[in-house]
């Protein structure tokens, strides 16, 4: 048992290490039948997070104390290594029940004392000092407080980063008024419950208690159909890359010098590839010589390999795609509207362009290697970042392997070269942060970035009723219905549907999945019936809701809108008008958590059936979820 569960007033918690149903019952509090947090404290009950008292009380509006607080953060997250030694604590002696409790959580960055080496473990803990354990890192973006929080004025200076990132990440909780954060007030064993729930990604406190969040009705649905089964070569691990070496390689591993920084997997008849890599440079000596990026592809076999290269396209950031500011939606019939390479890349693959430097058709003699791609990520001037995106669609009628390379060189290195580094070189550095297993769920969760041959290139649906008519009943009006795109494990938008890509082969230190889908295309056909006897106008529109597994009857968006990114790229939509198929591209910038404009809007005559195919690249340097969604106006 925890020692804290032998204090009075303290909370208890242990971590999961057994299955969820192998818990013991609930324990059903006397006392927080009526209280708002009243669903979240169950649910942390039944995970065996948090217990009550003797007497069968919770007693969710007792105060917390520095010392509880410790015990709850080190069994609520048993995963966050430690990063500095442990503090012995002038007023925490050897004898104190939460003495081992506290070092630890001072070694592990949840708390630091006060002047003096003192920790103070018997203070109630205030609401800013509950939530700033919460977000220990972050970034360190100012943020407008003051329009989330009526006493934005008395949150002490020393807490507006935390709260800050506190609000961004929606773990603040204020019951009864959300826009009185009381900074200074002692936290309530109730509220505690609260911002646990919100960071361990448990649902359960209602939306309306949420800082910064506004809550609309919409159905949401699962999203129809399923990921075809070419195989992708996935590239984007590490993203930043300060050394020559192997950023992905699915040759043999026979005879390598490294031979596990290759995946032996061979391509055949169609595949993909998704490539996106980030050089920096932090001084002139950094910049020089430039760090290349190559391509690689082998033909293990007997007879000559016919590679069609049906599409491929790369960018840099600079000079060929800058992030640059651009409206939140806009017309782009021609393909000149984009942000950042990975926004360019997507826009003109999902346009099916081939880039002049590339093939359209590539013979490659048996035993031989050829280079798809041997290109500079440059940077003119330090300090500054650069990065390539690359995408590619291919066909091929034999066997090959692929190799994504970096190498500084002063000049295009040759395919010798090139051949030698894969030789004798292992993986390139830095290595990213290494992902959390997924089963069962830890908190906090990494998912970390793709390395590896993930399991297809498209996802394509006819998105109907489930009545085996093949149609899209239009919603009432004023009503919405939500198509999921791009959920992962954890953000599913309460559908439980993970559209991640399984991995065929991956680096044992880079993510499970591919979180996101990145260069994997949307393929929907939305066949809408106007099922009533009047005129109906519909509107279907790309949204970027809040993640959320609360209920599938609601989305969350920002209120106000928060600034940033989550969303740049285009979408293509495919209808008829006037007796006439029209082909539209839209380019969307979408900010976390935002309603999104329409794409298109039809109007459908009573019983009328018009079919509208939509389509995009997942781009690079989105983040899910977004939704696709069909809303009846009038």
């Amino acid at each position: 048992m925890n020692q804290a569960a032998l204090v009075p007033g303290a909370i208890a918690l242990w971590a999961m290490t057994t299955p969820l149903l192998g818990l013991s019952p609930l324990l059903a509090f006397a006392d927080t039948a009526n209280h708002w947090a009243q669903a979240c404290i169950t649910e942390l009950n039944r995970r065996g997070f948090v217990t009550g008292y003797p007497d069968g009380s919770f007693r969710p509006e007792n105060p917390v104390t520095r010392a509880e607080a410790t015990v709850l953060m080190l069994d609520a997250f048993r995963e966050v290594p430690v990063q500095r030694s442990p503090l012995l604590f002038r007023d925490v002696p050897t004898t104190y029940w939460a003495h081992s409790a506290i070092q630890q959580a001072y070694a592990k960055g949840f708390f630091s004392g006060y002047p003096g080496q003192v920790f103070r473990p018997s203070q109630p803990i205030p609401r800013v000092q509950a939530l700033a354990i919460l977000v220990r890192d972050g970034e360190p973006t100012p943020w407008p407080l003051a329009r989330y929080y009526d006493d934005a004025d008395q949150i002490p200076t020393y807490a507006q980063r935390a709260i800050a990132l506190a609000t961004r990440k929606t773990y603040v909780v204020n019951a009864p008024q959300r826009r009185q954060l009381r900074p200074n007030q002692a936290t309530t064993r109730g509220e505690m419950a609260a911002f646990l729930c919100r960071a361990l990604n448990i649902a359960e406190i209602p939306p309306q208690y949420l800082a910064g969040i506004v809550t609309e009705p919409y159905r949401v649905i699962s999203l129809p159909g399923q990921l075809n089964s070419p195989p992708l070569f996935n590239s984007n691990s590490p993203e930043l890359v300060r050394t020559d070496g192997i950023l992905l390689s699915t040759f043999p591993k026979t005879d390598r010098a490294v031979p596990e920084a290759h995946l032996d997997y061979a391509f055949e008849g169609q595949f993909g590839l998704f490539s996106h890599h980030i050089a920096r440079a932090e001084t002139a000596t950094d910049a020089s010589p430039p760090l290349y990026q190559g391509i690689l592809v082998h033909n293990p076999g007997q007879t000559a390999v016919t590679l069609e290269i049906q599409a491929a396209v790369s960018y840099v950031s600079n000079p060929e795609a800058p992030f640059i500011v651009l409206p939140d939606r806009t017309l782009d019939p021609e393909g000149k509207v984009f942000s950042g390479p990975g926004d360019r890349a997507s826009s003109a693959l999902l346009r099916g362009l081939r880039q002049p430097q590339f093939p359209a058709t590539l013979i490659i003699p048996p035993g031989e290697g050829r280079m798809l791609l041997n290109q500079p990520i440059a940077i003119a001037a330090a300090p500054a970042s650069n990065g390539r995106s690359t995408l590619m669609r291919f066909s091929s009628d034999g066997p090959v392997y692929l190799a994504d390379l970096a190498l500084r060189s002063n000049q295009p290195p040759s395919l010798a070269r090139w051949q030698q580094l894969l030789q004798t070189s292992g993986l390139a550095q830095p290595r990213d942060a290494q992902p959390t297993p997924l089963d069962p769920p830890r908190h906090p969760t990494v998912f970390s970035r793709v390395a590896g041959v993930s399991q297809g290139d498209r996802w394509v649906s006819l998105v109907a009723d489930q009545t085996g008519r093949n149609l899209l009943t239009l919603p009432a009006v004023g009503q919405a219905l939500a198509y999921p795109i791009g959920t992962l494990h954890l953000i599913t938008l309460s559908t439980n549907q993970i559209q991640s890509a399984p991995m065929l082969r991956r680096y044992p230190d880079t993510a499970f999945f591919a979180h996101s889908n990145y260069g994997l295309e949307y393929d929907l056909t939305l066949p809408l019936h106007n099922a009533t006897d009047a005129k109906r106008r519909v509107a279907i529109a790309l949204e970027s809701p809040l993640k959320d597994e609360g209920g599938r009857d609601r989305l969350l968006f920002s209120d106000p809108q928060d600034p940033q990114i989550f969303f740049r790229g285009t979408v293509k939509l495919e209808y008829e008008a006037e007796g006439e198929s029209q082909t539209r591209y839209v380019h969307l910038v979408q900010r976390r958590g935002q309603r999104g404009e329409a794409l298109l809007e039809l109007s459908l005559e009573p019983q009328e059936v018009r079919s509208v195919r939509v389509k995009l690249i997942y781009p690079p340097d989105a983040t899910p979820p977004q939704v696709l969604t069909v809303r009846t106006l009038e």
